[in-house]
C-alpha cells in the first residue's frame, strides 16, 4: 500500500500537460502586434537596470569594466535565449516557459519555474518603483527621503530598508488599477513612454561620448586621493584605479548584478499567447537593442564621471551636472520617470498573467484565476500582485533585492537549459510502438538464458556498453533515462566546479595542488559524462529551431548561469530559500490536491461576470 501510495505521488510530480489542453484564453487574447512586443521588452528592460543598477555596480563593483559586465551578462542570456527557442518550439501552442515546462516536463518543473519567474518580476516591480522615487526625489533636492527618513525609520539593519517608502507602495498601486482598466486602454502608455525612453538613451550616449574623458578609464590612487580633498560627498571604493579596478571577481560579481538587465524576453514570453502569430525573433531583437543600450550608457557614464564619483541613487543626472550640463539634468530626469513608468507597467502586465493561469491550473489558489467584465481581466491576480509588489517596495531596499531577482532569473534560465538538453534525447510519442517493440527485442536474450547465468552481470555490461554503443539509432526509454541520469550528474558537477572558481579562483588558477587537483577532475568528468551524453541518440522530429552544438551549448549556458549564482551572497541564496520554501509549502499543501490534472478535465477559468451573448 505504502508503495502504491509513492509510486502515485510520484506520477502526480511528472505528469505532463497535454497539448489539447492548451488553449488561448479570451481573456488574454490580447491583440499585440511584433512591434508592440518589441516595444513592451524594451520598456521592461530599459528601467531600473539601466539607470540605477548601472551606477552602483560601476561605483562599488567593477568599475569602467562594467561594459565587460554586460558582455558577460549579454552573452548568458543569449545562450538561455536560444534555449528557450527550441524549448518553446515543442509546445507550438502556447509562449509561456511555464506551460512548455508543464507540457515537457511535468507538474513540479513547471510549478519550480513558474513561482521563480513571478518572484523575478514582483523584486523587478518594486525596484523600479524604488528607482522611480530615487529619480524624482532628486529634482526636488531629496525632500522625500528626508520626511521619510524622519518619520517612519526602520530599525532593522541588513534586513529592511533605512524608512519605509510609502512613495513607492502609492506608486505601485495606483499602476495597478491603470493596469486594471485593460490592456489597450494602457497599451498606448508603452509605445510613448518607451519612445521617450529611446530617445533620451540616444542623448545620453551620444553627449557622454562628447563630453567624455578617456583618462577616466585610467584612473589612479593619485586621481582618487585629490578627489577626497575636493568633494565632500562620500567617494566609492579606489580598488586597483585603472579600467578594470576591482580585478576579474569585480567584473563576475557585476556581471551577475548585471543579469537583471536581461530579462526581457521573460516578459515577452510570458505575454507571447496574447499574440496571434508569435514570433520568435522578437526577444531577440529586444535582447541586441537592449545590449547596446546597456553598453552604451555604461561606458558613456564612466567617460563621463570618475567610477567613485558617481552618484549611487542618480547617476546619469548627476552625470550631466559634473560635466557642466545642468539644464540638461532635468531633461534626463524627465526622460527617466517615463522610462521607469513603462518599465513598471512591462514588469506588473506579464506577471498578473503568469498567476492568473497557475491559478487555473490549480496550483495556486483558484480565487486568483477570477476574472471581471466583458473583457476578463484578471483584475485579482493584478491587485494581490500589485500589492505584494508595493508591500516589498515599501520595505526594501534596492541594492538588498536586485541580486534576488538576478538568482531567481539565472535558476528558471538554467532550468530551460536542462529541459531542452534532456528532451532532445527522450523518445518521441509517435514512436511508442517501435520502442516497445525494440525493448522486446533486447528482454528476448535474456528470457533464453539459463537460470544458472549470471543475469546482474549481463545487464551490468549492457549498461556499460549501451553508455558507448547506444543499439538505436533513435531516442528508447533506456537511452532517455540514461542521459537524464548523465544530466543530473552534470549538474551536480558543473555546481561544485563553480562553486571552487567563485570561492577560491586564485588558489585554483596559482596552483593550490588539492583545489586544482580538484578542478582539474570535474573537469575530467564533465567532458566523459558530455561524451557519453553525445553518443546517445537524438529525437529526429522536425522542429521550427532546433540549438546547434547540443549537448555543448547548454551545457556552456549552464555552467555560465551556475557560476554566476554562486557569485551570490548568503544572504540573498538565503531569502531565496525561504521563497521557495513558501512556494513548496503551497505545492505540496494545496496545488498537488487541486490541479486540473486530478480531474483529467479541463475548467474553464473562473469569472465575476457572464460573458456576453
Amino acid at each position: 500500500m505504502l508503495r502504491q501510495y509513492v509510486c502515485q505521488f510520484g506520477q502526480k510530480l511528472v505528469h505532463r500537460r497535454g497539448e489539447d489542453t492548451i488553449k488561448e484564453s479570451g481573456g488574454l487574447m490580447v491583440h499585440l502586434s511584433a512591434v508592440e512586443l518589441v516595444f513592451l521588452g524594451v520598456g521592461r528592460n530599459l528601467g531600473a537596470g539601466l539607470y540605477i543598477v548601472v551606477g552602483s555596480v560601476a561605483k562599488y563593483v567593477a568599475g569602467p569594466a562594467i561594459v565587460v559586465c554586460f558582455l558577460v551578462a549579454g552573452l548568458s542570456s543569449l545562450l538561455s535565449r536560444l534555449c528557450y527557442v527550441e524549448f518553446d518550439a515543442r509546445v507550438p501552442r502556447s509562449s509561456s516557459a511555464y506551460v512548455c515546462s508543464y507540457a515537457t516536463m511535468g507538474q513540479l518543473w513547471a510549478f519550480v519555474v513558474g513561482w521563480n519567474i513571478i518572484l523575478l518580476f514582483l523584486i523587478a516591480t518594486a525596484c523600479t518603483a524604488r528607482a522611480w522615487r530615487y529619480t524624482f526625489d532628486s529634482l526636488i533636492g531629496d525632500r522625500i527621503s528626508q520626511a521619510l527618513e524622519g518619520t517612519v525609520p526602520l530599525h532593522v539593519p541588513y534586513i529592511l530598508a533605512a524608512y519605509a517608502d510609502f512613495f513607492a507602495l502609492g506608486l505601485v498601486l495606483l499602476l495597478a488599477v491603470l493596469l486594471a482598466l485593460g490592456v489597450p486602454e494602457s497599451a498606448w502608455v508603452y509605445r510613448v513612454f518607451t519612445g521617450i525612453n529611446i530617445l533620451v538613451l540616444g542623448f545620453i550616449i551620444i553627449s557622454g561620448f562628447i563630453k567624455g574623458d578617456l583618462h577616466n578609464w585610467k584612473l589612479t590612487e593619485h586621481d582618487y586621493a585629490l578627489a577626497t580633498a575636493v568633494f565632500t560627498h562620500s567617494l566609492g571604493p579606489v580598488g586597483a584605479g585603472g579600467f578594470v579596478p576591482f580585478d576579474f571577481e569585480g567584473v563576475l560579481r557585476g556581471a551577475a548584478t548585471c543579469f537583471y538587465a536581461f530579462v526581457s524576453f521573460a516578459a515577452i514570453t510570458t505575454t507571447g499567447n496574447s499574440v496571434l502569430s508569435p514570433r520568435r525573433s522578437i526577444s531577440l531583437i529586444s535582447l541586441l537593442m537592449c545590449f547596446l543600450a546597456y553598453f552604451g550608457v555604461s561606458a558613456a557614464l564612466t567617460l563621463m564621471v570618475p567610477y567613485y564619483q558617481i552618484h549611487h541613487h542618480s547617476p546619469l543626472p548627476e552625470a550631466f551636472l559634473h560635466v557642466g550640463w545642468g539644464p540638461a539634468r532635468y531633461v534626463m530626469a524627465a526622460g527617466i520617470l517615463c522610462a521607469l513608468t513603462s518599465s513598471l507597467l512591462g514588469d506588473m502586465f506579464p506577471m498578473s498573467r503568469l498567476i492568473r493561469a497557475m491559478a487555473e491550473d490549480g496550483l495556486l489558489f483558484r480565487g486568483l484565476a477570477k476574472v471581471c467584465g466583458h473583457k476578463e481581466i484578471p483584475i485579482v491576480a493584478i491587485m494581490s500582485s500589485g500589492s505584494l509588489a508595493a508591500i516589498m517596495a515599501l520595505l526594501f531596499e534596492f541594492s538588498d533585492i536586485v541580486n534576488l531577482m538576478a538568482l531567481a532569473s539565472l535558476l528558471a534560465y538554467s532550468m530551460v537549459s536542462f529541459s531542452v538538453l534532456v528532451l532532445r534525447y527522450q523518445p518521441d510519442k509517435n514512436l511508442s510502438k517501435n520502442e516497445k517493440t525494440e525493448e522486446e527485442t533486447e528482454m528476448e536474450p535474456v528470457l533464453e538464458r539459463s537460470p544458472l547465468d549470471s543475469v546482474p552481470e549481463a545487464g551490468t555490461s549492457n549498461i556499460l556498453k549501451s553508455l558507448w554503443f547506444p543499439t538505436s539509432t533513435i531516442p528508447t526509454q533506456k537511452s532517455g533515462q540514461i542521459v537524464y541520469g548523465c544530466t543530473f550528474l552534470l549538474v551536480l558537477l558543473l555546481t561544485i566546479l563553480s562553486l571552487i572558481l567563485a570561492q577560491w579562483p586564485r588558489r585554483v588558477f596559482f596552483g593550490d595542488p588539492v583545489l586544482t587537483t580538484v578542478a582539474v577532475l570535474l573537469l575530467l568528468l564533465i567532458t566523459g559524462v558530455t561524451v557519453i551524453i553525445r553518443r546517445q541518440p537524438q529525437d529526429p522530429s522536425p522542429l521550427t529551431f532546433r540549438i546547434p552544438a547540443l549537448p555543448v551549448l547548454p551545457l556552456v549556458n549552464l555552467f555560465l548561469n551556475l557560476y554566476l549564482m554562486m557569485q551570490m551572497t548568503s544572504g540573498t541564496w538565503t531569502v531565496f530559500g525561504v521563497w521557495n520554501a513558501v512556494g513548496f509549502a503551497i505545492y505540496f499543501g494545496y496545488g498537488i490536491r487541486h490541479s486540473l490534472e486530478e480531474n483529467n478535465e479541463p475548467q474553464p477559468p473562473v469569472s465575476t461576470s457572464q460573458a456576453p451573448d
